[in-house]
């Protein structure tokens, strides 16, 4: 037996798609800078050290005066030696007075005044001890110091940015259908 059939085959649409990525660059070029840093200001006082030696004793104790302390000597001397000598003369003249009291004032006498005092020796050093006189002052130095603040400017530059926006597209690859076929169909 033969029965009319109706035959339906149908195929679905088969899309593509096409992709285009998106791509993007960034690019950062880099800041001017100008920087400057000028030198500090420095003030420096010095006061240089003092140092005095006094060796006017020492020379005095070699014998090395100056001339005017030797006339302030020869001068101080004479006039101690014109009082002993003053008195010496009173007092031997007194003696001379008096010389009915008996003794041998002229003898006496005449050997004190020929005899110097006893010498005496004893150890010394030359010159002595502290006749160098010595002060020191030391230096003394001041510093002042300034400092500058360096000097910077900064010129920024913008980013370079460029940007292409990705792309979709679709396609068909296979379009769909519907077929119809009719079988033992009799009319």
């Amino acid at each position: 037996m033969n029965v009319p059939q109706i035959r339906l085959e149908s195929n679905f649409i088969k899309m593509g798609l096409k992709i285009e990525k998106s791509v993007q660059e960034i690019e950062q070029p880099p800041a001017t800078q100008y920087i400057q840093q000028p030198k500090a200001i420095l003030e420096i006082e010095a006061i240089p050290g003092k140092l005095t030696i006094d060796q006017t004793k020492a020379r005095e104790d070699v014998d090395l005066k100056s001339v005017g302390r030797r006339i302030e000597e020869f001068a101080q001397n004479g006039y101690q030696d014109w009082l002993k000598g003053l008195e010496r003369r009173a007092a031997q003249g007194t003696e001379l007075m008096k010389i009915e009291n008996g003794g041998n004032p002229i003898a006496h006498q005449a050997k004190e005044n020929s005899e110097g005092p006893p010498l005496q020796f004893n150890i010394g050093w030359v010159p002595s001890h502290n006749s160098v006189i010595i002060k020191y002052e030391p230096a003394k130095v001041n510093i002042e110091a300034h400092p500058q603040k360096p000097m910077i400017e900064v010129e920024t530059r913008k980013a370079v940015h460029t940007y292409t926006p990705g792309k979709v597209s679709t396609e068909i690859l296979e379009k769909n259908r519907l077929d119809i076929d009719f079988i033992n169909l009799t009319i």
